[in-house]
């Protein structure tokens, strides 16, 4: 354990907030940056939605994408920890081993997953404006199950056409679903410092 005499030693971390789309994870990525920022800790909040224009430039939408995107998501956070600073991982990765692939390739590595209701993901995503993710998955992926129709620049949507796979193990675990932002940011926060004592971890 990384500890000098009991106190905690300076060591660079990386925490993955994830979970289905509409759950909260952009906001909570956001708000986290902010505070631990504020706190003054060397921080950088990595995006996958910002990011896979850059891995996958002109998408087919494939897993092998997907595959090659969180591949490439996992080594952009190695390399910003070697740089000396610490990591916020804001991307859905709907497959374990992706996070797993991260756990491995990272020493000091936490998973942040936001449980949330597929029908209540929904509902917050309908709201959503165009941005970085087209707005309405939900709502044109189960129109392309109903009706064959398809909709350009639409892959697979999880949660609708294949499933989050969850880890019961990850370090924080919280059910967003009838719960204010401010509230996830406060029981994440102290999950992470928890998590930061038992290791040691400034």
């Amino acid at each position: 354990m990384p500890t000098l005499n009991g106190i905690c030693v300076n060591r660079n971390w990386a925490v993955w907030v994830t979970g289905l789309p509409g759950c909260g994870k952009s906001t909570l990525a956001a708000m986290l940056y902010e505070k631990l920022r504020d706190d003054g800790l060397k921080i950088v909040k990595l995006c996958m939605d910002e990011r896979r224009k850059f891995y996958i430039p002109n998408p087919e939408y494939t897993c092998h994408e997907r595959q090659q995107a969180y591949t490439l998501f996992v080594e952009d956070a190695v390399s910003i920890m070697e740089s000396g600073r610490c990591v916020i991982m804001d991307g859905t990765a709907h497959e374990k081993c992706w996070r797993q692939y991260a756990r491995d390739k990272i020493e000091f590595f936490a998973e942040i997953y936001l449980q949330c209701p597929v029908n209540m993901a929904m509902k917050r995503e309908s709201g959503r404006q165009q941005g970085l993710v087209m707005a309405k998955l939900y709502e044109k992926a189960l129109e392309r199950q109903l009706s064959g129709r398809e909709y350009e620049g639409l892959g697979e949507v999880i949660g609708v056409d294949v499933p989050f796979e969850e880890d019961k193990n990850a370090e924080c675990i919280v059910d967003t679903s009838n719960i204010a932002p401010d509230d996830v940011l406060e029981v994440v926060i102290n999950c992470l410092q928890k998590w930061r004592k038992m290791h040691g971890i400034c």
